[in-house]
């Protein structure tokens, strides 16, 4: 689709809501308040209006450190609405991370839940940009409170004239593999996926109710439950603390979503849980979507067994802004990564950048409208990771005759043996067969000869011992994918380092 000139994201995402009759319609519900569509509204105008008040100039960087309730979007809306760029934060990180992003950023003014204020006090000193802190949900402690603030100002502002390609916000990588990386996007890149992923994907509608448990400050939490449901005038069901099984079975039985999005960890999670089963979940859900990692195949037909609903599994970066590659509803192949999804083009190549045949692995690049146009200040990252229209994902593939993408790894992940490639998925994927294991990761280590060979990390379903569980998991995986695939050492661990989003830390596991 083509975008005018002049194009403000609040436009296409809040306002023709309401000018289609959608006002009272309920837009977002958290654990003590909702709001419809034209609050919001009148929301994100008091704080745009507060911004300009405060100074802040148009294209100008703010932070929200904010946890998942209905002060969020508006907050995140109300900037983009003045033209200002909200930086969207994790709220799960420490003290030294918010230093550097803040920091790297520049924000002007930091919005954040009362919680978090302890977490920032021992910096904010230290930040040479920031101008002013406005906290949310909670005592001020002497800083500006966000209901006080937003009450003062006027319901209405006029909708600043941004270009389609100006920057409109940005998030940060999750820094599986190091530091994180500022990622800017565009006024288009939202409805860019909203239209190709939720709508021509999904099949979002505007009855929906959805849940995410992914946060909206991730790439695939903020389509979850912003941006997509938001397109079509659905209403999003949000949750502040970190996902449980428990807490996510409650919220499915309490609120009754017909959409929920969760990624790998989390769904064998639930399905571990002592009394998974359709009694304590959705009686209304239709739909479940997985993304962060690839969907372990027992996982997803294990799920659809029991709830009689598929997990779509796709693959998303925070580069793209959302998923680009993915099963489909009606065409769900579990071990697989799915096919392109509309308005994407893929490309697998090999490492001199030639492209490879069917079945054989080379590493994926996409070229979509929703792409950043680069890293902040990370000139040599940006110059490996985006070529042209062309963005290296960082992740190996083989491709099918019928174009499906089956994982392989992170291309730091995959290593040799005995002159093959060996992909840690497909290890993890045998491993997680074993009814007593919860998750696995496998890494490559060099042994007494200086031979590379693999080595699994296994957690196991709370409650389960079993002798010899080691040499059983090595017979399994022989069995199930090849002699010369299986773990040379098996380490039973409590839990395996993960980043805030959920996704698996490797590096540390090869250190």
């Amino acid at each position: 689709m083509s975008y005018p000139r002049q194009y403000n994201a609040v436009t296409d995402l809040l306002d023709n809501n309401v000018d289609q009759g959608r006002g009272s319609k309920t837009a977002f519900i958290d654990q003590s308040r909702s709001v419809t569509y034209r609050e919001l509204q009148s929301q994100s105008c008091r704080v745009a209006n507060l911004l300009t008040q405060l100074g802040v100039k148009p294209e100008s960087r703010i932070a929200l450190l904010m946890h998942d309730t209905v002060d969020w979007p508006a907050v995140f809306l109300g900037s983009i609405r003045a033209g200002i760029v909200p930086v969207a934060i994790n709220t799960l990180l420490g003290t030294d991370p918010y230093k550097y992003i803040l920091e790297d950023s520049r924000a002007q003014i930091l919005f954040i839940s009362a919680p978090l204020l302890d977490t920032v006090a021992p910096i904010i000193s230290d930040l040479q940009f920031l101008q002013q802190m406005i906290v949310a949900g909670g005592h001020a402690e002497g800083h500006m409170s966000l209901d006080s603030a937003l009450a003062e100002q006027p319901d209405t502002f006029e909708t600043a004239g941004t270009c389609c390609d100006e920057v409109a916000f940005w998030l940060y990588s999750s820094g599986s593999t190091g530091t994180p990386k500022g990622v800017p996007h565009i006024q288009t890149s939202m409805m860019e996926t909203a239209r190709h992923y939720g709508q021509d994907v999904m099949g979002i509608r505007e009855d929906d109710t959805v849940f995410s448990a992914a946060k909206l400050f991730f790439a695939y939490g903020l389509g979850n439950a912003l941006s997509f449901p938001m397109s079509v005038g659905a209403t999003t069901v949000l949750w502040t603390a970190r996902p449980t099984p428990q807490d996510m079975f409650d919220m499915l039985k309490h609120h009754q979503p017909t959409i929920f999005y969760g990624v790998p960890t989390l769904y064998a999670a639930m399905l571990a849980h002592p009394e998974c089963g359709p009694a304590i979940s959705s009686e209304q859900l239709r739909l479940c979507v997985s993304a962060g990692e690839a969907l372990p195949k027992e996982v997803g037909e294990k799920w659809h067994n029991i709830f009689g609903v598929d997990i779509i599994d796709g693959v998303g970066s925070t580069e793209m802004l959302h998923i680009f590659l993915s099963n489909s509803p009606g065409d769900v192949v579990y071990g697989t990564s799915g096919t392109a999804v509309p308005g994407y083009q893929l490309r697998l190549v090999g490492e001199h950048g030639d492209e490879v045949s069917d079945d054989e692995i080379g590493e994926l690049l996409v070229d979509g409208l929703s792409s950043t146009p680069g890293y902040w200040n990370q000139r040599e990252k940006s110059r490996q990771t985006f070529e042209g229209r062309w963005t290296r994902t960082g992740d190996k593939y083989t491709r099918t005759s019928d174009a499906r993408y089956i994982y392989c790894g992170r291309t730091d992940d995959m290593f040799k043996v005995s002159g093959q490639w060996v992909s840690p998925f497909e290890v993890e994927s045998a491993l997680v067969t074993h009814p007593s294991v919860l998750e696995a990761a496998v890494v490559g280590y060099e042994d007494h000869d200086g031979l590379t060979k693999p080595r699994a990390f296994v957690t196991l379903i709370p409650g389960e011992s079993i002798d010899n569980i080691e040499e059983i998991l090595k017979q399994q995986v022989k069995s199930a994918i090849g002699k010369w695939k299986y773990p040379r050492e098996i380490k039973i661990v409590d839990e395996l380092p993960k980043t805030a989003t959920g996704k698996i830390q490797r590096f540390k596991l090869r250190n």
